[in-house]
């Protein structure tokens, strides 16, 4: 990952923290001990953030996929970001995500450099209105950049979403982290006939197939993206953070006086390596939780 350019106040807020010998973190005490078991020691916190508008068009853009039929018969049908076309709205509020994530992890990194550090540990990524506008969003990187004790230095700045008890038993077991990587999807169901009549007050016990078929997609398209940015990095496999899904209801774009439902999946992880003293072909991808 390319490192920015700090800003003067960020620059300013390094120097002072090097002049002053002291480091800060957001480690606990177990955390610290977990890294001084292993040769590393923190430098200092460190952040980056960016606050981005998605603009109002993208969700006036993103259609539904309804197709009205004859008495309110019409079907719908799944929309994700990945389409195109008239169902590209959404497209472009993935995209986004994409880069406001990366440009706050790049800052960060930036600043891991900056005090000398080798990589970062202990990473949390947080979304935030700006100004109290769902369409102003802030994205804020924030962990403890870490050094290791031998005259070793990695070839750039690793980034881990893992504590420092975790980060240690990686290290320990002869995986190393490489980076942070992120999969992202949105999908959008026009709540039919058919969902109503699943949904409605006399209707029995039952599955909504138009509403599981609309997460099954969406967390699909989201791991589908989370596999590429991880094999983007070189990695072996992947520690999984956490799979995040939210689902909100908005006003039907087809204007027939209903509802759409909006699923966005999220999947956070840490791309890691097997410490190898001499060179083979990794294999298949691995996903695995510590």
């Amino acid at each position: 990952m390319a490192q920015p350019q700090l800003p003067p106040v960020a620059m300013a807020r390094l120097g002072q923290a090097r002049q002053a010998g002291t480091w800060t973190s957001s480690l606990s005490v177990g955390e610290f001990a977990g890294l001084r078991s292993i040769g590393f020691e923190p430098v200092g916190q460190v952040m980056g953030s960016t606050v981005h508008n998605l603009g109002w068009w993208y969700r006036a853009r993103a259609d539904c996929g309804y197709r009205g039929g004859l008495f309110g018969s019409g079907t719908a049908v799944t929309i994700t970001s990945g389409m195109q076309g008239a169902w590209s709205g959404y497209g472009a509020y993935v995209d986004t995500l994409y880069r406001a994530r990366h440009a706050a992890m790049s800052r960060m990194a930036a600043e891991c450099a900056a005090l000398g550090g080798d990589g970062v540990v202990a990473v949390e990524l947080t979304i935030a209105p700006f100004q109290g506008a769902s369409h102003h969003l802030e994205f804020q990187a924030v962990g403890t950049a870490v050094r290791a004790a031998g005259p070793v230095r990695p070839g750039r700045v690793f980034m881990s979403h893992l504590s420092g008890q975790d980060f240690a038993k990686l290290i320990q077991t002869g995986w190393v982290p490489v980076d942070l990587v992120m999969g992202a999807s949105v999908g959008v169901r026009h709540d039919d006939w058919r969902t109503g009549w699943s949904t409605g007050t006399f209707a029995p016990a039952q599955e909504v197939m138009g509403w599981t078929e609309l997460v099954s997609v969406t967390r699909h398209e989201a791991r589908a993206h989370f596999m590429s940015d991880t094999a983007r990095t070189g990695a072996d496999g992947v520690v999984v953070s956490g799979i995040d899904l939210r689902v909100s209801g908005r006003e039907c774009s087809s204007n027939d006086k209903q509802h759409d439902h909006v699923v966005e999946t999220t999947v956070i992880g840490t791309a890691v390596a097997e410490f190898r003293t001499s060179h083979h072909p990794p294999s298949s991808l691995t996903i695995m939780r510590l």
